[in-house]
């Protein structure tokens, strides 16, 4: 009976964390609270709020109580900062727009990006990032509204979907693939140059305690972005 209501604990403080009710930083309620309010022992409490730290989710303090983490990157191997960020750091004015929004049911394609196997509600985003007068970065994105229902009421319009989910949604695990390509007619179109232009393509896909929470593609003209990765060798092979 204890492990079933260690369970619904767990259960029930992981949704409150993953649908970004509890954003990062969000103090969760004392152990003591949680015990009066679940009615149960201290233990099965304490045992819930430990399988949520080892999972990345919470950060626990001593005499402060525990906190929903707070990430300091979108990134998993390479760090890859806000867009808004790079733009800045070139001495430009930043600029963003969402060109087309779609709420729907997820397509088999959909699924695959974002390492989904049921179907259920996603929300697409197409978006522009800009470097003064000229267009910097293309961004196609999809959040799983099943994972993040409170992005379907999100204003995108206002605000790029990267900074909005790093703000709610606490990853635990993140993937990048990085390719070149040459930019099709409509890539060329958005990018304003001319197709065939060779562009880098970066492609994220980052989970929250198992359940898959967004996939972006982020296209860049080829001479106007760098990804740069500092490598220290393992305390192995230092001799």
């Amino acid at each position: 009976m204890a492990n079933s209501l260690q369970q619904r604990i767990l259960d029930d403080l992981k949704e409150q964390i993953v649908s970004g009710a509890w954003p990062p930083g969000y103090r969760i309620p004392f152990e003591y609270e949680l015990t009066a309010q679940y009615g149960c022992s201290r233990m099965t409490v304490h045992r819930a709020l430990t399988q949520l730290a080892e999972a990345g989710l919470i950060t626990r303090r001593r005499r402060a109580g525990s906190f929903v983490m707070q990430p300091t990157s979108e990134a998993a191997v390479l760090e890859i900062h806000d867009i808004k960020t790079e733009v800045q750091s070139l001495g430009l004015p930043y600029r963003y727009e969402l060109t087309a929004r779609h709420q729907r049911l997820s397509t088999g394609s959909d699924r695959q990006r974002l390492d989904s196997p049921k179907a259920g509600p996603v929300l697409e985003l197409v978006c522009r990032h800009f470097a003064g007068a000229q267009p910097f970065c293309l961004e196609e994105r999809l959040i799983n509204l099943a994972t993040v229902p409170a992005a379907a009421a999100a204003d995108f319009a206002a605000i790029a979907p990267g900074p909005w989910l790093l703000n709610r949604v606490p990853w635990s695990v993140a993937e990048h693939r990085i390719r070149a390509t040459g930019a099709d007619a409509e890539t060329a179109m958005v990018l304003a140059v001319p197709s065939g232009t060779p562009c880098l393509v970066i492609e994220r896909r980052t989970w929250s305690a198992g359940q898959s929470v967004t996939h972006v593609r982020l296209t860049y003209v080829g001479d106007r972005h760098a990804l740069v990765a500092r490598f220290a060798p393992a305390e192995s092979a230092l001799g």
